[in-house]
């Protein structure tokens, strides 16, 4: 079976760079294309010398239109409103969008929805095959214990700019669907509130250093807690997890997925 053809969206970004490392070691893929955003002072660099490897001859470019037609998926931890762009364009392509990024608003959710229509995307908060089984644990932890208490933890490297992480409220949602709710009706708002509900579900987010991503669960009952957590050491976690949503969704039927369908959960 012939390679998988991937583009790379947000090339020279960190997470970028380690799909760029994750494409080369093979696998079943090829990269064909390497994007960044209009003026990025990296525009016409090798995405291989950016990546730390040896030059690939695949330069960064600012137009995806060609590149897109020649690929069979699009890999993308980019922006919000790249992200809306890239899913129109896979979908027009009819080819796979893999999407990594996280601070959508609903808005921008509909948009995504709309274009999973006609082309095969994968999104999820977190790409990590471990965070996708530690979802699925929390969805079943809630379900058995309703009336305890939710508190989801994360820390993050100082850079990051969305809060809770886009982990952090996949891991609400899991708990959330357990109980038979959606999440905003059991979401305990911030600040100083009194005492919380039975069973709601908090948020608390920390910032600092170069954390790749800590995530804690802990639930909470009366004289005792759970708690289930993942640690992520390397980025790599996230691009091989990715790489694979890709090589999954190939000959697919058009559809929004997650990463719990690429692990049959």
């Amino acid at each position: 079976m012939a390679d998988v053809k991937i583009v790379v969206a947000g090339a020279s970004g960190r997470m970028g760079r380690a799909l760029v490392r994750e494409i080369s070691q093979g696998h079943g893929v090829t990269l064909v294309g390497a994007l960044e955003a209009e003026g990025h002072p990296d525009l016409g660099m090798d995405s291989g010398s950016l990546a730390g490897l040896q030059p690939n001859g695949i330069k960064l470019t600012a137009d995806p239109l060609p590149l897109l037609v020649e690929a069979q998926a699009v890999i993308d931890f980019t922006r919000p409103m790249v992200s809306i762009m890239l899913a129109d364009l896979a979908a027009q392509a009819r080819i796979v969008h893999v999407i990594g990024t996280t601070g959508f608003s609903p808005a921008d959710d509909k948009r995504i929805e709309a274009a999973s229509r006609h082309a095969v995307i994968v999104k999820s908060g977190n790409m990590s095959l471990g965070v996708t089984l530690l979802a699925a644990l929390v969805e079943k932890a809630a379900k058995a214990l309703p009336g305890y208490d939710v508190e989801i933890l994360e820390m993050h490297h100082k850079l990051k700019v969305d809060a809770p992480s886009g982990t952090a409220l996949l891991l609400g949602e899991a708990a959330a669907r357990g109980r038979g709710v959606s999440l905003d009706k059991l979401r305990r708002k911030d600040g100083n509130n009194g005492p919380r509900e039975d069973g709601s579900i908090g948020f608390a987010s920390m910032r600092g250093g170069s954390v790749v991503g800590e995530h804690e669960v802990i639930l909470a009952g009366t004289g005792e807690r759970i708690t289930l957590s993942h640690s992520a050491e390397d980025r790599s976690i996230f691009a091989r997890g990715a790489v694979q949503a890709a090589r999954w969704g190939q000959g697919k039927k058009p559809g929004l997925y997650g990463m719990t369908d690429i692990l049959g959960l």
